[in-house]
């Protein structure tokens, strides 16, 4: 479960290849680990089920 804290992906390995989503107010945002200060992309609460849906069922 998201909170608004950052997490990173149960599937990420241990050579830093990995993402972190957290909640926001309005939205999901997702970064890279390898470069925390970086940009984020921000995705609607929406996308984001639509995303977490077609990975869990491999349509993507």
């Amino acid at each position: 479960m998201l909170t608004r804290q950052w997490h990173k992906s149960s599937y990420s390995g241990h050579e830093g290849a990995c993402v972190e989503a957290r909640l926001d107010a309005t939205s999901v945002e997702v970064r890279d680990t390898k470069d925390k200060s970086g940009p984020t992309l921000s995705v609607g609460f929406a996308e984001w089920h639509r995303l977490i849906a077609d990975l869990r069922t491999d349509r993507m």
